[in-house]
């Protein structure tokens, strides 16, 4: 037991939020290979009922609901606007991630592999909340005289794409399961600004004018799928859809997890997913902007004295500010995530010597456990932790229970159910539960539902 304590604790300090946490390690669902490509697989072959077998969403806000600036409660909006700002800090953002499997299946090829694929689609989106520059956008500099405004607050990476998959998971002997998955990205949309240097100051200068000052400014903003070759946007459908499957702008990637039986009991996991990028080269439009300049404010007295006062201004601007825009491609990379886990099972349901053809889980109607998780985002890793509990009420009927702390909340249970009947696997977990009455209150929501055909 010792051992297992300290490895808990080393577990605790890996840098690894929310990323379908209730799935990760649940009753051998065959989408937890998306999640842990080493999962147990525990059944000869599977088929994803089309568009169904794999729909999830997790929306996430820190710092602000929607509920603090909608609320119907008699309050006027630029009064809650301005309340919502006061509580926002630096470091808040907002992250939205929406999967839908169109087509999956699997099959085990021998004792030892099992093959599965895939074809999904992919909104990932991280934005940051740059509460100064939202404040100087509504009222103005008159009131921050002597701020300074960094530019690296402002953070955007979005994209929606589409993967194709291919995996493999091996049972290397009793104690150990391996698993890889190869990606291929054909990405459809993108609008990345990240990696932003830069400071915005206004000061009170010597005549009493004010003085505004960018300093070491370095600002990149990318985009693909927007814009058509006159640089007007031209969003359309059917030449964003073109690139859905082996379009213009590709990318690879793969996943990498394993499953480790410590003893008849104990079981440690880990998994690294999407590591890999994705070239945009259509409909490209790229900008930069970099250079520092002080301004001293309009002297109108020196304008009306000289006509060409405005043209000089512009000019001055432009030798110290370089701005430059091009259609070259350009690529991302994708947002990796990291899991690791630790289980115990307890609770034997039979004896081990009937069950030979069935996996270690498969023992225990109760499971405990700690899960570390992180997705890292362009302004560094978002980490959380959460805490499970699983209970097999039947051999067809199995729960899970999560307690997770992030940088969202620290009150998120989840519920998560598996069910077969007849050959049909059909789950549902949702996060957040007790906010389930009032969700526009809430700072995290999230739900995974899908139905699988099992062939044992």
């Amino acid at each position: 037991m010792k051992r297992y304590c300290i490895i808990l604790m080393l577990l605790c300090g890996v840098i690894v939020t929310a990323q379908k946490q209730i799935l990760y390690g649940f009753d051998k669902i065959p989408q937890g290979l998306l999640v842990n490509p080493g999962a147990e697989v525990g059944y000869k072959s599977h088929i994803g009922v089309p568009v169904l077998s794999g729909i999830s969403t997790n929306v996430n806000v820190s710092g602000v609901t929607v509920a603090d600036l909608f609320r119907n409660d008699n309050v006027d909006f630029t009064t809650k606007l301005t309340n919502a700002l006061n509580t926002l800090s630096t470091s808040d953002y907002a992250y939205i991630n929406t999967q839908i499997e169109i087509l999956s299946g699997g099959y085990q090829i021998n004792e030892r592999d099992y093959l599965s694929a895939g074809y999904y689609t992919e909104l990932d989106a991280f934005l940051t909340i740059p509460r100064d520059f939202i404040s100087l956008l509504r009222d103005g500099n008159a009131g921050f005289v002597g701020n300074s405004f960094v530019l690296s607050d402002v953070s955007v990476k979005t994209d929606l794409l589409s993967v194709l998959h291919f995996g493999i998971t091996r049972k290397f002997n009793e104690n150990f399961i391996g698993g890889v998955r190869f990606k291929i990205y054909s990405g459809l949309l993108n609008v990345t600004s990240t990696g932003n240097e830069g400071v915005f100051t206004t000061e009170l200068g010597t005549t009493g004018i004010y003085e505004h000052s960018l300093d070491g400014v370095s600002l990149e903003a990318n985009s693909s799928g927007f814009y058509n070759e006159n640089n007007e946007i031209d969003m359309d459908v059917e030449s964003i859809l073109g690139n859905a499957f082996f379009g213009a702008n590709l990318g690879f990637g793969f996943d990498i997890g394993f499953t480790y039986k410590l003893d008849d009991q104990f079981e440690w996991s880990a998994s690294l997913l999407d590591f890999g990028f994705i070239s945009y080269a259509d409909k490209t439009r790229s900008g930069t902007v970099e250079g520092s300049y002080s301004f001293s404010g309009l002297e109108f007295q020196y304008d009306r004295l000289n006509a060409n006062y405005w043209q000089e201004l512009n000019d001055d601007f432009n030798a110290n500010i370089l701005r430059n825009e091009n259609t070259e491609s350009y690529s991302v990379l994708r947002p990796v995530k990291f899991n690791t886990a630790l289980k115990y099972g307890f609770g034997k349901s039979r004896s081990e010597e009937n069950c030979s053809d069935i996996g270690y889980n498969s023992y225990y109607d109760n499971a405990v456990g700690i899960h570390l998780h992180s997705v890292f985002h362009p302004i560094g890793g978002a980490f959380g932790l959460t805490g499970f509990y699983e209970r097999k009420i039947s051999e067809n009927f199995n729960t899970k229970v999560t307690y997770t702390v992030d940088d969202f909340s620290y009150t998120n249970f989840g519920v998560g159910v598996s069910a077969y009947f007849w050959k049909l696997n059909m789950y549902g977990m949702i996060g957040n539960v007790l906010k389930l009455s009032d969700i526009a209150d809430a700072n995290t929501a999230s739900f995974q539902l899908g139905i699988n055909v099992i062939l044992d």
